[in-house]
């Protein structure tokens, strides 16, 4: 099997998120050839469509792959030198929505365990993937309604590995061995809306902004043993104000706040709450939490992957907790976790790329990382 022609393949599907596009159709039709018992699981009004797939040979544990068929919209397409959804190869690097995040780690994870079941004469244990189609949007009826699916079903996985684009420059870099967690927040200031020339009898809520900022910017924390400094960052500021004279009656707020484990979600709230009480304005705060942050260490899981980056590449990869959220969290709560995968410095972007000779390594290490965890 080629992993190359796979990638292509995965990327000819235009699945943009939530929509399948028949990617993971095709993918369930590809590992029942291999003698898999695959799940297609659909949640939600809008049938978002999932897979969760295994091969079970012995009592051994039960190693899982998980990741996204899903891609981000590809923007405006002039900008693109290619069709995003028409892959081509130059000078030895693919280019395609999906070739960095991730669908070239699918193509990997596949022709990995391919390559394994080929050459093991006794596998203990058991395979499994779960894939789906609900990962870059809201991530509501993706992972996360799968894993609570895979509870009330009685399935256990023991070890997982997310194969999201954890290198920053190349392969062998680095290895996510937790997340922050992330809580994105919509908060509206209200004053007295008026006329411009009376400002008397307005409250101008723009006048809280420099308050309101140099609260919200204030350090969180120090960092923890595994975690950088937990983080807010404003995303926006807006009062919705297209005329000069008018005093808004409003002030809205967006911002984002990445927190490590010295804090649980409901404690970032009070401590927000509590920096606006000391401006004394008049607000309303809405939060959603996309997720809790995690660390699972598990010695075996990390020594696998570990031991096969270092075999393939000749690197020591840096075990981190940086960067952003992924459906790891939700895996987290199953059981320990850890993500590898290719190199993520062109994902989301137009012309989106990767090195055919990453997809090969990635494959590569994968299938060490499979002898590893079954043979340990």
């Amino acid at each position: 099997m080629n992993v190359l022609k796979l990638s292509s393949d995965l990327i000819n599907f235009k699945s943009i998120t939530p929509q399948s596009a028949g990617s993971l159709e095709y993918i369930c039709q590809l590992l029942q050839k291999f003698k898999f018992e695959c799940h297609l699981l659909e949640f939600g009004q809008t049938k978002v469509k999932n897979l969760y797939a295994t091969l079970k040979k012995g009592n051994g544990p039960n190693v899982c792959f998980a990741g996204h068929t899903d891609v981000v919209p590809p923007g405006d397409l002039k900008d693109w030198r290619t069709d995003p959804f028409t892959p081509i190869v130059k000078e030895g690097i693919l280019y395609g929505r999906g070739a960095s995040d991730m669908k070239t780690a699918i193509a990997a994870y596949i022709c990995s365990v391919k390559k394994f079941l080929d050459k093991t004469e006794s596998l203990n244990g058991t395979i499994s993937f779960l894939l789906t189609a609900d990962e870059e949007g809201d991530a509501d009826y993706g992972t996360k309604s799968v894993v609570e699916w895979l509870k009330k079903n009685n399935h256990k996985i023991d070890y997982c590995i997310v194969g999201e684009p954890t290198n920053p420059n190349s392969l062998g870099e680095m290895i996510k061995i937790g997340r922050r967690g992330s809580l994105n927040a919509d908060l509206i200031v209200s004053g007295k809306q008026g006329h411009v020339a009376y400002p008397e009898k307005c409250e101008n809520p723009i006048d809280q902004v420099p308050k309101i900022c140099a609260v919200l910017n204030d350090k969180i924390d120090e960092g923890s043993k595994n975690f950088q400094p937990s983080k807010l960052v404003i995303t926006s500021i807006d009062v919705e104000n297209q005329t000069t004279n008018l005093v808004p009656g409003k002030v809205k707020f967006k911002f984002n706040v990445r927190f490590n484990d010295n804090f649980k979600s409901k404690e970032i709230i009070k401590i927000l709450k509590e920096r606006l009480d000391s401006v004394g304005c008049k607000y309303e705060l809405s939060t959603k939490v996309s997720g809790e942050s995690f660390f699972n260490y598990s010695e075996k899981l990390t020594k696998s992957i570990v031991d096969a980056v270092k075999k393939i590449t000749n690197k020591e990869p840096e075990l981190s907790t940086s960067g952003g959220t992924s459906d790891a969290r939700f895996i987290s709560k199953l059981c320990p976790v850890i993500e590898f995968g290719i190199v993520g410095n062109t994902m989301h972007q137009v012309n989106e790329n990767i090195s055919v000779n990453d997809i090969e390594s990635l494959s590569a290490i994968y299938f060490e990382f499979m002898k590893n965890i079954f043979h340990q």
